[in-house]
């Protein structure tokens, strides 16, 4: 019973010491962590590369994978990119298995690891900010060298009790059917995927197959197999997470779960022909280095096959999944708002899909396909409202000030490009009783002064709902497409400016037209009612201009 309270508490400390280690982290690292990923993923090489560092440092493939969902969700990566960075997190993630078997399960920590934790817990308590983060972190890492040692110690136990041989064979013996070693793969697989679903973490069930192995509980080929199986069932917290999360969620779920199933088929083909060269190699190498050394290289390889296949695997995941729900709201996934300044991003793509959608009904409208303008009555400005809606409680829901003051500034013009998007809407909705053909002079010029503006703002909200802004890309990217980039901002700054320009002459169209109209009821040429309903037709064709150019001038930061 003691044997069995001392490991199993070490696993406890060492899954303890993670989640604070990680927490700490992912605190000091701060919107640091939504940036390098952002930045990193401009190919999914890249990505994989980037990921796995990225990892490495939060040592937590978990926060890597929902930050790159909420990435994604916002439009910032597309989902190719985001398979790159998921692909990298799951090699990140081994680095704590050479953590254990280089020092964990060699010496015993406790000297070192309490003060640590003292250390740690009174700074993280002391503290606030990224120094309260840099305690959590030396706190957790304590608590999982901690972990380690009490883990060891019962592991040592263990082996008085447990024998290799106790455990199912995975290499047939020269009299043996080569199928009972199939068998005890299978065997060992199926148990490494429990203990990871039971422990919801790959990285401590990893741990505990090292240490068992270095007190000589199991041999060298059944801790393999138990590996195959620890990276399969670390796809289970993923599965489980996506159940009622959003399509991208999902995506990215199955693509993980996907991943892990081909790196285990992969690993199973060659497990007659790697383990015996890993068997003879352990008589000049250390055992549990060559475990960390498999358990880091099942992922590499993975990786190194799917990598070229990311197109490919990229369809097949959509096409398992295919997306769902209206197109303007697809950036709003829950998952965003984990990190404030993802949140506001995808606010901002949500209200340029709707103002483009928008423009582009109201141009078809006044160049005439739509008499009399009764926009109210269009599906889609209902939708577009509807997004709006959703995008306005979003917007609510992001908990947390902005950290610098380029990100409040950002959030404050994104807050100004939804409410003019609604007014915006809200005009739309009531309808413009104009005739753009056969009215009289100032309403055909001001009907061709909003087609102008319409089409100039739809211009500029595409560019801000399509590709990730040019600071998301690394410096070796943003070099070989600056001249690409130059032409789109020389495009929106042109476009900005003529959407302004056409405002200002909408202006003074609507000064002539009132008081010519106006005048026409004192020369009974009109009746009173005809004259405010041409004159209030105009006003809101003008006000459809204003709304859309200050809408897109805060997008494009220039409000």
């Amino acid at each position: 019973m003691s044997i069995a309270i001392s490991a199993l508490g070490g696993v406890g400390l060492f899954l303890l010491g993670m989640t604070v280690m990680t927490d700490g982290l992912k605190l000091l690292a701060g919107s640091a962590l939504r940036t390098v990923l952002a930045k990193a993923a401009a190919t999914p090489l890249l990505g994989s590369f980037w990921g796995a560092i990225v990892t490495l440092l939060v040592q937590s493939s978990s926060a890597t994978t929902m930050t790159t969902i909420g990435l994604v969700s916002a439009g910032l990566l597309t989902f190719q990119q985001g398979l790159g960075l998921v692909f990298g997190a799951n090699v990140g993630t081994t680095a704590t298995g050479w953590l254990v078997a280089l020092v964990g399960v060699r010496v015993s920590l406790t000297s070192a690891a309490l003060p640590m934790i003292f250390v740690g817990a009174l700074t993280k308590l002391l503290t606030r900010g990224r120094i309260s983060g840099v305690g959590a972190a030396v706190a957790g890492f304590g608590l999982v060298l901690f972990g380690l040692t009490t883990l060891q110690q019962g592991m040592g136990g263990l082996a008085e009790r447990l024998h290799p041989a106790d455990l199912p064979a995975v290499l047939a013996g020269p009299e043996a059917q080569s199928w009972s070693g199939l068998l005890g793969v299978l065997a060992l697989v199926g148990a490494g995927l429990v203990m990871t679903a039971l422990m919801q973490s790959s990285t401590a069930a990893v741990a505990v197959t090292l240490s068992a192995y270095y007190a000589g509980a199991i041999g060298l080929d059944q801790g393999c197999a138990l590996i195959i199986g620890q990276n399969i069932g670390t796809a289970t917290s993923s599965a489980l997470a996506a159940i009622g999360a959003s399509t991208t969620a999902k995506r990215l779920a199955i693509a993980y779960v996907l991943f892990k199933l081909v790196a285990a088929i992969i690993a199973l083909m060659f497990f007659p022909v790697v383990i015996p060269l890993l068997v003879r190699g352990s008589n000049s190498i250390d055992g549990v280095t060559l475990l960390a050394g498999y358990h880091t290289a099942y992922n590499v390889v993975g990786v190194a096959v799917l990598l070229p296949l990311v197109d490919w695997f990229t369809r097949l995941v959509e096409r398992i999944l295919p997306e769902r729900g209206s197109p303007l709201t697809r950036c709003l996934d829950p998952s965003a708002l984990a990190t404030p300044v993802v949140a506001v991003e995808a606010v901002r793509r949500t209200i340029a899909r709707v103002l483009a959608k928008l423009c582009g009904a109201i141009e078809a409208a006044l160049a005439g396909r739509a008499e009399p303008i009764r926009l109210g009555d269009a599906a889609s400005v209902q939708e577009a409202a509807d997004a709006l809606r959703q995008a306005r409680t979003f917007l609510s829901d992001v908990r947390g000030p902005s950290e610098t003051g380029d990100e409040q500034r950002r959030r404050t013009s994104t807050l100004h490009a939804l409410d003019h998007t609604s007014r915006l809407t809200e005009i739309a909705k009531a309808g413009i009783h104009a005739n753009s053909k056969n009215g009289g002079p100032e309403e055909i010029r001001a009907a061709e002064l909003c087609m102008e503006a319409m089409r100039s703002a739809a211009t500029i909200a595409q560019e801000v709902a399509g590709s990730p802004r040019t600071t998301d890309l690394p410096q070796i990217i943003e070099a070989e497409l600056r001249a690409d980039v130059g032409r789109r901002v020389s495009s929106t700054d042109q476009a900005l400016a003529e959407l302004e320009h056409c405002t200002t002459q909408l202006r003074g169209v609507l000064r002539t037209h009132r008081s010519s109209t106006v005048g026409a009821v004192a020369n009974a040429t009109l009746t009173a009612d005809a004259a405010l309903t041409r004159v209030e037709a105009v006003r809101n064709i003008e006000a459809l201009s204003h709304h859309a150019w200050r809408s897109a001038a805060h997008l494009v930061g220039r409000g």
